[in-house]
C-alpha cells in the first residue's frame, strides 16, 4: 500500500514492480476472524440455453472490471496483460487519502454443462495492500430459466504491515467501506449491462469514464 504523493507515486511505477512481489498471506490461516462476503445481483434475463447477448456483455465488463465504481476505485493494467496472472494496481479512496494497491489475478474459471454457464476470475493481494485475502467475481447463466447472475465473493483481513493510524481507521470505516464497494459494484452491473455502449476493444487506454478503469498501453 502506498499513499499517492507524487509522480513517481503513481499507477504505472507501481505495476512495474509488482511481478516481484508475493501474496501477502498464507491461504491456510484464513479462518476465525477474517471476513467473508457473498453479494449476488441477477442482471437480467435472456432466451433460455446457452449464453447469449447479456451474457456477452456482461462477461467484456468483468473480464476488463469496468464495473469498478470510479469514486471508490480505479484499477490500472497493461493492456496486453493476459488474464490469468494479470497485475493491477488498486487505486483506493479511504478516509481523507487515497492509496495504490497490489494484486495479482491468480484463478479463472469457464466452465458450461447442459443446466448452466459458469465464469469468472480471481484476484489475491500483494505485498503492500492495505488488506489481505482473495476476491472472486462470478458470472453465473442458469439454462433453464434464463437468469444472469453476477456474484462476488470474497475473504479478506487487514494488513498487519499498514501503519497504526491507517489500521484504526480501517477498523472503524473500512467495513463500512467494504460493504459500499460490494453495493456499488451491483449497481454498475445492472447498469452497464443494460447499455449498448460497453467498450471491448483492448487497445483503447482510458475506459469510460463511468467504469474506474485505466489501461496502459502495451509496448
Amino acid at each position: 500500500m502506498r499513499v499517492v504523493r507524487s509522480r513517481r507515486d503513481q499507477p504505472e511505477h507501481l505495476l512495474a514492480d509488482l511481478a516481484d512481489r508475493p501474496i501477502n498471506y498464507d491461504p491456510t490461516t484464513v479462518g476465525p476472524g477474517w471476513l467473508t462476503d457473498d453479494h449476488r445481483r441477477v442482471l437480467g434475463y435472456e432466451q433460455p440455453g446457452p449464453p447469449g447477448e447479456l451474457w456477452c456483455r456482461a462477461r467484456a465488463l468483468v473480464e476488463r472490471y469496468e464495473f469498478a465504481p470510479p469514486e471508490l476505485i480505479r484499477a490500472h493494467y497493461r493492456a496486453d496483460a493476459p488474464l490469468l496472472g494479470r497485475h493491477m494496481v488498486l487505486e483506493g479512496h479511504f478516509l481523507f487519502a487515497h492509496f495504490l494497491m497490489g494484486v495479482r489475478v491468480t484463478a479463472v474459471v469457464d466452465e458450461s454443462t447442459p443446466t448452466r454457464s459458469h465464469w469468472g476470475w480471481s484476484y489475491e493481494t500483494l505485498t503492500g495492500h492495505l488488506e489481505r485475502g482473495k476476491v472472486d467475481f462470478h458470472l453465473h447463466k442458469n439454462h433453464t430459466t434464463g437468469a444472469v447472475l453476477f456474484r462476488a465473493t470474497s475473504y479478506s483481513n487487514p494488513s498487519r504491515t499498514a501503519h497504526p493510524l491507517i489500521r484504526l481507521g480501517w477498523r472503524l470505516f473500512g467495513r463500512r467501506t467494504q460493504l459500499r464497494f460490494y453495493r456499488r459494484i451491483g449497481e454498475q452491473m445492472v447498469a452497464l449491462t443494460a447499455s449498448d455502449a460497453v467498450v471491448t476493444a483492448p487497445t483503447v487506454r482510458t475506459a469510460p469514464r463511468r467504469s474506474g478503469v485505466t489501461i496502459i498501453d502495451a509496448g
